[in-house]
């Protein structure tokens, strides 16, 4: 055995000893051309093979090459020209990379089936590369791009943990239609993009004109957001892990009244509602109100809405492959604790890809998404409520006063005031939503001769949400809308279930080969196939046991006295569509591209079923001429751009030509000629005449590069005209509520502007900035005759109806109200007569509007002067619609330091803050606490030192005359423009500081790099926005009331650490 082992050594030794005799070892130091400074960490391998050495922090390397014969030396380094020298004898090599000023001619546009280096671009297209979405500590892909995009304004609702990003594309042009745009990931056409894991990100394309658009037909009126995934790479394989993991916390509260303060206005409001019990059943005795000085009130906000949430993400991927197969698989993990109580959010995502090359002209890829995602808790937004008493907002503004710990299942619980321990409300409103998304898509790549490429692809895409609601004894929904068993819990139960199919062919031939070297040509023809498939089950069971809380209900279902169920099948949406485009350029000088769309759809009955979608872009590479070769020392690359296009939208629900019926309530049937019939007609009138929504879009740009790619940008400016638009139209009188008719034309117009400087670029050090500003100016050209339309909505229920109006000339948005005109002083009415005031004459009467009035109301502006202030006197008020939107952003390195900062902004937007009309008045909840805006001193007050109302009109004149606001005692809800306010801000949206360690040591540990990194989110904000946050819109069911703040989720701050490893 030991003699075995003897020969196996020496064996071992002769091998060693012959390799180390067949390889030399060459070293050398890598510098940039200009600087002449050392390079770190590039790559330095001998071509053909994979033997790779990366240089040090000085620029030196070492590496094996064969002893006999020549080979060559490649050095890689991102932003610089790869450099090729050949060794032969040579011992010592030395290399001198040069900046590559051609690297933005070689980036890669997704143009929607193809795609074009971004050189070539003829349309306007934004792109944002993975590592700008990858440096937001965030869980949604939009909200990393916020801002950084000219000519698409990206906005989230409110803060909850699985709040929606409102996004448009120039604008959008419909009226009450979704002017979301086309959601594309990896081909194929998705409802949402809030389930796409960002790290597995490599680019997001936003086609933004008529002429990029088009190629998609009837779903690209709005934009188009192209999502491409990570791919499959050869080479060894690669694995990467990145994570982050941090804390939020409640970024702003609303300021209210001190206990005192509170309980002084209570007793008021009870004297001057001749009702003192009110008073005394809480508060006690009016001679003991300033014992309220020294408690410590309840900040109901911090409890419900404070608490330190957390958050946790990770991505995990493996990619690999060699000359025929290639993969890439990732796994993606978040899992948030939101600041609210109760309430929570996790995601699971799965993304596989894979490309093998079957035959020599044959290759298949082949992909799979799958993401599980679960949301806990109700949210705060009353829009997601059965009715906007349930909001979690007017809860967190109740009683100031009883400390927490003394709370029992009675107390702050008075229906006839609708008020209720706020922790009940919170757990009376609970929800859980289980949503699982599946993706799987194939497609086989025949190049049948060379240039002439077939492409067939088919996919499915699977969707299904899981709903589960709970509505306590406390809520509105139990104790109003349950009639059998009011006040007691209901459950209700939703399931939704979107199957898509769809099939695309393309066949795609570069002329290259027939034509001279000044000649590019590239035709496209493709025809496409989607059919959708969506069912709604819903259950709901009344009158569970009055203990119950949502975990019984979802375990003891049967419990329930009372259960119905209703099942809804949508028509199938189906969609065939038949598509070309030619793409041509001579000499890289003049381009042109042209593209055809025919789109027949389900929605649409014969006659108007198909619509025809023409575009036609062209570009002029100004920099190439003749005429411009004196300017080549500073300009790189100056190119015109101009389009032309039209796209379409079908964006209304199905069914909407032929009548439909829907399930009807099976306790309370409708009987037809003496029979239950369980089938009611839909509450929307059939049209069969409904078309499609065209959208003309023109569109100029200009692209330039200056001084070695150090300064790059673009210039646009458009003009969007939308007619024959979708509009759901009220049609009252007729059994029905709403149908859906073409009619009017609106328009979009605007600016954009983006700039990248990169100020300095050197190996150890790079300092660079961008920045963008958007502006769109939105009209409605026609109305289809009408003088206006209205838009409501709906926060106060009936008390404010048709706060937003539209009429031709102007734009969506606009909010319609009164012009306050301050308050009634004594002066303006006659002496008191005892029993009540009476105006002079000459002042004008809100007594319709304001309820009944004395000195210190409300007043209103009689805006035609007709002596009496009515819903005649309501004017145009506010304009949600921002002037300009943008951001910038700075990022730096220093050696291996590394930081960045990101702002963005909008400017000129009005908001509707409905929370500041509710919490100044005591309308419908008169024992709610109020926001200090109404503090004493400032508002008016009718009490004395003494506990007693004064009806003096001296005295009240004495006692308010420092003060400036009306008095909070009020009959109803009024909007006037005091309650609009502007929304203009400008936000620290992310800062990062990171730290990347140096490749010499990483690779000692076995691994790529190693980047570790501490960052925060919505770190700070300038604003006179007097809310929680100026970025909201919580009545977003409805285009036509954008702005709205009403019992919004609040938005946090959030802190991490993370860490970026590539083995």
């Amino acid at each position: 055995m030991k003699k075995i082992l003897l020969l196996l050594c020496v064996l071992a030794m002769g091998i060693t000893m012959v390799y180390a005799q067949q390889t030399k070892q060459i070293s050398g130091k890598v510098i940039d051309k200009s600087g002449k400074q050392p390079i770190p960490g590039v790559s330095v391998a001998v071509k053909g093979t994979s033997t790779v050495a990366s240089t040090d922090e000085n620029g030196q390397f070492k590496i094996s090459v064969p002893a006999t014969g020549t080979v060559i030396l490649q050095a890689k380094y991102l932003g610089f020209k790869t450099q090729e020298i050949t060794v032969g004898a040579d011992s010592k090599v030395n290399f001198s990379l040069e900046e590559d000023v051609a690297n933005l001619n070689e980036v890669v546009i997704n143009i929607g089936y193809g795609t074009v280096r971004k050189k070539d671009l003829t349309g306007a297209v934004s792109s944002v590369s993975a590592d700008v979405i990858a440096a937001a500590p965030v869980s949604s892909a939009m909200q990393a791009i916020q801002g950084r995009v000219s000519g698409v304004n990206i906005s989230s609702t409110e803060g909850s943990p699985d709040a929606e990003m409102t996004i448009r594309v120039r604008g959008g042009g419909s009226l009450t239609g979704d002017n979301s745009p086309l959601y594309i990931v990896d081909g194929f056409p998705v409802a949402s993009i809030s389930d796409i894991a960002p790290a597995d990100i490599e680019s997001i394309d936003i086609l933004k004109d008529a002429s990029s658009t088009a190629i998609y037909g009837s779903r690209g009126a709005n934009g188009v957001i192209l999502i491409t995934t990570k791919n499959s790479k050869d080479g060894k394989t690669a694995v990467s892990f990145s994570a982050f993991t941090g804390i939020r916390e409640l970024a702003n509260t609303l300021d209210v009244l001190t206990p005192l303060d509170y309980a002084t206005f209570q007793y008021e409001r009870a004297l001057l509602a001749n009702k003192p019990d009110e008073y005394t059943k809480y508060f006690g005795n009016y001679q003991d109100i300033d014992l309220y000085g020294n408690v410590v009130p309840n900040d109901w906000q911090n409890i419900i809405f404070g608490r330190t949430g957390t958050t946790y993400n990770q991505n995990l991927n493996i990619s690999g492959g060699g000359e025929k197969t290639k993969f890439s698989l990732s796994h993606s993990f978040v899992k948030d604790k939101a600041i609210m109580l109760n309430s929570g959010y996790e995601r699971q995502n799965i993304n596989f890809k894979l490309n093998h090359k079957l035959y020599d002209r044959l290759t298949l890829d082949f992909g799979i998404r799958y993401a599980d995602t679960k949301t806990k808790g109700g949210g705060a937004n009353e829009q997601n409520e059965k009715s906007s008493s349930d909001s979690r907002l007017k809860y967190a503004m109740i009683y100031p006063t009883f400390p927490v710990g003394d709370l029992t299942d009675n107390d702050l619980t008075d229906p006839a005031f609708n008020l209720y321990n706020p922790i009940d409300a919170i757990n009376d409103n609970d929800q859980y939503i289980h949503r699982k998304t599946y993706n799987f898509n194939g497609a086989l790549n025949y190049d049948i001769i060379k240039g002439l490429r077939l492409r067939s692809e088919i996919g499915y895409d699977g969707y299904k949400n899981d709903q589960d609601r709970f509505y306590g004894r406390t809520t509105y929904f139990v104790i109003n809308n349950v009639p059998n068993y009011p006040g007691l819990p209901a459950a209700v139960y939703t399931n939704t279930t979107r199957n898509a199919i769809r099939n695309t062919n393309t066949l795609s031939y570069d002329f290259k080969s027939l034509l001279k070297n000044d000649h590019n040509l590239n035709l496209l023809v493709g025809q496409e196939f989607i059919k959708t498939e969506q069912e709604i089950y819903t259950t709901q069971i009344n009158g569970f046991p009055a203990g119950f809380n949502f975990d019984d209900t979802r375990k003891l279902s049967g419990q329930g006295k009372e259960s119905k169920s209703a099942k809804v099948f949508s028509p199938d949406d189906v969609l065939l569509s038949a598509f070309s485009r030619i793409n041509y350029d001579y000499k890289g000088k003049y381009l042109l591209s042209a593209t055809f769309r025919a789109d027949g759809s389900s929605k649409f009955l014969d006659g108007n079923r198909w619509g025809y979608f023409p575009s036609v872009s062209g570009a002029w590479r100004v920099s190439a001429e003749d005429f411009m070769k004196t300017t080549s020392t500073w300009l790189d690359d100056l190119k015109l751009r101009v389009s032309y296009g039209t796209a379409g939208n079908n964006n209304i629900p199905t069914g909407q030509t032929t009548q439909l019926f829907q399930p009807n309530d099976p306790t309370t049937p409708v009987y037809t000629n003496g029979f239950p019939n369980f089938l009611a007609p839909s509450k929307i009138m059939a049209n069969p005449d409904l078309k499609w929504e065209t959208t003309v879009t023109k569109n100029i740009g200009l692209d330039f590069s200056l001084f070695k790619s150090k300064v790059t940008g673009t210039v646009e400016a458009y003009l969007n005209k939308t007619k024959d638009l979708l509009i759901l139209f009220p049609v009252a009188g007729t059994g029905y509520d709403n149908q859906y008719r073409n009619f009017g034309e609106t328009q979009n117009k605007g600016l954009e502007f983006s700039v990248n400087y990169n100020a300095i670029r050197k190996p150890n050090f790079d300092l660079s900035f961008n920045a963008n500003i958007s502006f769109n100016r939105n009209q409605v050209n026609s109305l289809g005759g009408l003088a206006y339309y209205a838009g409501t909505s709906g926060w106060a229920s009936t008390e404010i109806g048709e706060d937003y109006r539209v009429s031709e000339g102007a734009s969506v948005g606009r909010i319609f109200g009164y012009k306050s005109d301050g308050r009634y002083e004594v002066s303006d009415f006659k002496p008191y007569n005892g029993i009540a005031w009476q105006l002079k004459d000459g002042v004008a009467n809100a007594t319709d509007i304001i309820g009944a009035l004395r000195p210190g109301s409300m007043k209103l502006q009689d805006i035609n002067g007709d002596g009496v202030v009515n819903l005649s006197d309501r004017t145009i008020i506010g304009n949600a619609n921002p002037l300009n939107t943008g951001g910038f952003s700075v990022n730096a390195r220093v050696y291996s330091f590394d930081i960045g900062a990101y702002f963005n902004w909008s400017y000129g937007n009005d908001i509707y803050n409905a929370n500041k009309i509710e919490y100044t008045s005591t309308s419908k909840y008169s024992s709610r606490n109020m926001i200090s805006t109404m503090a004493t001193g400032n508002r008016w007050t009718n009490l004395r030192p003494n506990g007693t109302i004064s009806n003096d009109a001296a005295e009240l004149e004495a006692m308010n005359a420092n003060t400036t606001l009306w008095s909070p005692y009020m009959a109803r809800y009024v909007l006037s423009d005091w309650a609009v306010e502007d929304g203009s801000f400008l936000r620290l949206g992310t800062l990062t500081l990171g730290y990347t360690l140096p490749k010499v040591i990483s690779q000692k540990l076995k691994m790529k790099s190693l980047r570790v990194y501490a960052s925060g989110y919505n770190l700070w904000m300038w604003t006179n926005y007097s809310g929680f946050d100026p970025e909201v819109s919580t009545r977003r069911r409805d285009p036509l009331t954008p702005g709205v703040d009403y019992s919004a989720y609040p938005k946090s701050k959030t802190y991490v650490l993370g860490l970026n490893v590539n083995f």
